[in-house]
């Protein structure tokens, strides 16, 4: 997997996290990163699980 998309994601999310926080929305901007966090480790753990089976 690329590196580039893990960091793309968690940029990404990171900079709407911060656009809710702006707003004073930070229930949204926590919801956002928690996702991305999720999503991100996901993503690493099955790069793990598929290097491992190869």
């Amino acid at each position: 997997m690329e590196d580039n998309k893990l960091y793309t994601t968690l940029f990404n999310a990171i900079t709407d996290a911060l656009r809710e926080m702006a707003k004073q929305n930070f229930g949204t901007a926590e919801e956002i990163l928690l996702h991305a966090q999720l999503t991100t480790e996901g993503m690493f753990i099955a790069e793990g699980e598929k290097l491992r089976k190869h």
